[in-house]
């Protein structure tokens, strides 16, 4: 099987000219700035000061891996791009911001095969477009800027209220230096046929992207949202701490769909979390690879009776990559169901599963089935699994599976002695592991998923 990605695709470095940039570091003066920049209005000033007080107030996770290197100091917390932001038209972007994301596919996708695109060059929007039916049924798909400024009071309404700031050290993080992103509002009763996607590119070196995804589907509503999500490599350490808030109402349907591809020298500490209320359902699908540190652990709160949550993700760690990834359910309310399947591949790096599952005392005839399944490469290849399982309900059904094994060297020898070379016999081998997550992403996702894993792999068995 060849192999078409080539990692230059995404470690090229756009020449794109600066119009604003605050100092390096995390202080109060920086954190005003932004908010002068954006011409923000008071409250969320207060809200990006509170948040940065609670950062200031926090430490760093004691488990887990090590973020001891990563130094905010260092970091440049906002930075705009010389190019005109929202453009409505791919003509009208920077042309060598829209030749990058050329080479990324992100307009020939949007004219196949989606209803609507946002591009992010850093910590700007650079464009967003959505096709003219959906607006006209009163779908919200904006820049999280353009949304503060005109659906004020519903934005106010719902930004992190999900996750708030108090939830974790990079959440407080989030809340005081957040820029750009996606606000998706979907009126009740609207089905939105075909996926919007969202494109999030860090460009800079030392650099924080920090965009906020805020979706709220109304009831009986559908849609399915993709992100994409890639940065060059450099030397020095970036951060990409972003924050994605779901509210499923009654009778709902929401997929939201990742593949996150950022370079080695970045911490990806991104917070996703969803509230999933009466006969919703929630579904996250997700890849994660590329980063040197990931900690992401989608969560959902299942408040309503009978909603449900399914979880399916890849993690891939080669050398020096330290994948630290799960699932988080809380089951609130009686009759809700959960499903998690977490696949992670080890060659020479470490991944690990980290989840929770919490049946609470109310929720009464729950379900939930955890399976985490780990393939490891070679003798410096690290796997491990940390479920949590926490049952308060008299009458829950639960259930949890792990296994970690070795690319069969059985298998590979029956296709090579069916005239199939080693190389090509592991990507097979590698591509049915994942199968269960790629088949559930949009294709183009799970093409790029696969052959940047394949690239990863490298060219021998171990």
């Amino acid at each position: 099987m060849e192999i078409s990605v080539n990692r230059e695709l995404y470690d090229h470095v756009d020449k794109v000219g600066i119009k604003f940039r605050t100092a390096p570091g995390l202080t109060e003066d920086v954190v005003r700035q932004i908010s002068a920049k954006k011409n923000e209005p008071e409250w969320m000033l207060k809200h990006r000061l509170s948040s940065l007080e609670i950062y200031n107030g926090m430490k760093n996770p004691g488990w887990g891996p090590d973020l001891s290197k990563l130094n905010m100091d260092k970091i440049t917390c906002f930075l705009e791009p010389d190019a005109k932001k929202n453009a409505r038209s791919w003509d009208n972007v920077e042309p060598e911001i829209k030749r990058t994301f050329e080479k990324l596919g992100i307009p020939e996708a949007e004219q196949r095969a989606l209803a609507g695109v946002g591009a992010q060059f850093d910590s700007d929007v650079v464009y967003h477009n959505m096709k003219k039916e959906l607006t006209e049924q009163g779908v919200i798909f904006e820049d999280c800027d353009v949304a503060l400024r005109e659906h004020p009071e519903l934005f106010r309404k719902y930004f992190m209220k999900c996750v708030p700031a108090n939830l974790h050290r990079y959440a407080a993080l989030h809340g005081a230096v957040w820029s750009g992103g996606t606000f998706l509002y979907v009126p009740k009763g609207v089905e939105v046929k075909l996926p919007l996607q969202a494109y999030f590119r860090m460009n800079s070196r030392s650099m924080g992207q920090f965009e906020h995804t805020l979706i709220i589907v109304e009831e009986g509503a559908r849609v399915h949202y993709v992100e994409g999500c890639s940065a060059p490599r450099y030397n020095e350490n970036s951060i990409h701490a972003g924050c994605v808030e779901v509210f499923a109402k009654k009778n709902s349907r929401v997929r939201y769909s990742s593949v996150e591809n950022w370079s080695i020298n970045t911490y990806n500490l991104n917070t996703k979390r969803a509230i999933v209320e009466e006969n919703a359902v929630m579904e996250w699908v997700g890849g994660n690879l590329g980063s040197g540190v990931t900690m992401l652990y989608p969560c959902t709160l299942l408040v309503g009776r009978k909603s449900s949550a399914n979880h399916i993700s890849i993690a891939f760690a080669a050398k020096g990559q330290n994948q630290d990834t799960g699932a988080k359910v809380f089951h609130l309310a009686p009759e809700t169901s959960s499903n998690i399947i977490s696949k992670g591949i080890s060659s020479g790096g470490i991944t690990t599963y980290r989840g929770i599952v919490q049946i609470a005392k109310n929720a009464a005839n729950s379900k939930s089935s955890v399976k985490c399944d780990s393939l490891v490469r070679g003798s410096s290849s690290e796997a491990n699994a940390y479920p949590h399982i926490d049952v308060h309900a008299e009458r829950a059904d639960v259930g949890h599976e792990a296994t970690v094994g070795k690319i069969n060297e059985e298998m590979l020898f029956y296709l090579m002695s069916r005239g199939i070379d080693e190389e090509q016999a592991m990507q097979m081998v590698v591509s049915g592991f994942i199968e269960p997550v790629a088949k559930e992403l949009p294709l183009e996702y799970a093409v790029e998923l696969n052959n940047l894993i394949q690239m990863g792999m490298g060219g021998s068995v171990g």
